[in-house]
């Protein structure tokens, strides 16, 4: 437990941290939660506008100068995807707490190597995605937990959007849109529904160039995935994503079971609320979100909350790994046209241990609607 504001150690200074990071940093500082910032990017252009972020202290090129601060108490990895696993496993050993923003790492050996540091460490390790943190995930958790829908049976995750057009590495070796977007789904629908068993995949590239930072690169990963999951006892998923989609507007994630669905709106990043049939009842009821405001940044928040009050997080690493195996093993099953087995477990999700977090309960349904006369 801390009893003062903690000094936290910015690496990576782009796109991620000045904007939705950067605003929740600022809502933590007027908390008193967080105080100095050290901040640290590869880029020494970037030196002047992060200077001018509120709280930060000092700006490095060298990011072992942020891991050698006595002051630091919590390190956030917001790089580049293939820096990830360096970064965060350097982190650690240097004795911070750690948060990495997703995924994890590129290499199922880099990280396995972070989840046995995390056991023995003296910081905590927190792999975004953060989508278990969401209330509305919460929800729909409690809803497959107390048998609303009967037995799970069908499962259909989705995100995308037509790519970035900046940052090569998003269309190199540890980028793509599986580890930068179906990270989501896939870690939301294990969350929901245990780990995976088994995966298979067809990929493709949409698009064999693209033009990124204003130059014309060769798009080098797959850019077009449809993945089917097997939960084991005939429960299956699918997730579909890519940089290869305009708009939609169905539902992030549909759970299907013997006696109802359970749907999320909007994306799982950015949920507003969900739905709910009940075979019993004969009708959808829709939930708001209980918090429209809850951001997909919160395991800082999270993160910042267990390391003041000496509580164990509820973003597991061993949950950030698993999903990490699903899409590589997703990868691997596009290449080689053959179901591969994902043999990593995780700790069920300890959304009842009453640790302080807010899991706000469904809350009032807004408005009951009968769809069973819609064709």
């Amino acid at each position: 437990m801390v009893g003062r504001p903690l000094k936290l150690g910015l690496v990576g200074c782009g796109r991620v941290m000045r904007g939705p990071y950067m605003s929740l940093i600022r809502q933590l500082r007027s908390r008193g939660q967080v105080g100095d910032l050290v901040a640290c990017d590869v880029n020494p252009d970037l030196r002047d506008v992060v200077l001018r972020e509120p709280g930060v202290q000092r700006f490095t090129t060298d990011h072992t100068e942020v891991l050698d601060d006595p002051d630091v108490d919590v390190v956030l990895v917001l790089t580049s995807m293939p820096e990830h696993g360096r970064l965060a496993k350097a982190a650690l050993l240097a004795g911070k707490h750690v948060l990495v923003e997703k995924p994890m790492a590129t290499t199922l050996e880099e990280a396995a190597e972070l989840v046995e540091l995390s056991k023995t460490s003296a910081g905590h390790l927190v792999c975004a995605p953060f989508v278990i943190l969401s209330p509305t995930f919460q929800a729909m958790w409690r809803h497959i937990r107390d048998g609303d829908i009967g037995r799970p049976a069908l499962a259909r995750g989705r995100y995308g959007w037509d790519g970035p057009d900046w940052g090569p590495w998003f269309y190199r070796a540890g980028g793509g849109p599986l580890f930068d977007l179906g990270v989501y789904n896939i870690t939301a629908l294990a969350g929901l529904l245990g780990p995976v068993h088994r995966v298979s995949a067809f990929t493709g590239r949409l698009r064999p160039q693209r033009v990124v930072d204003g130059e014309l690169i060769d798009v080098e990963t797959p850019d077009n995935y449809q993945i089917t999951l097997d939960f084991g006892d005939a429960v299956l998923a699918t997730v579909t994503t890519g940089f290869s989609m305009q708009k939609y507007r169905s539902p992030a994630l549909e759970i299907y079971g013997t006696e109802g669905t359970v749907q999320m709106l909007g994306d799982d990043w950015a949920p507003e609320g969900h739905e709910l049939w009940r075979n019993s009842a004969g009708a959808w009821t829709l939930y708001g979100s209980p918090n429209p405001h809850w951001p997909w940044t919160s395991g800082l928040e999270h993160l910042v909350d267990c390391v003041l009050h000496g509580t164990e997080p509820l973003v597991r690493p061993e949950h950030a790994y698993h999903a990490l195996e699903v899409m590589v093993k997703a990868i691997r099953s596009g290449e080689d046209g053959t179901h591969h087995n994902v043999e990593s477990p995780f700790p069920a999700l300890p959304l009842d241990n009453g640790d302080g977090v807010d899991r706000a309960a469904d809350g009032a349904a807004h408005r009951v609607h009968d769809r069973t006369q819609v064709h």
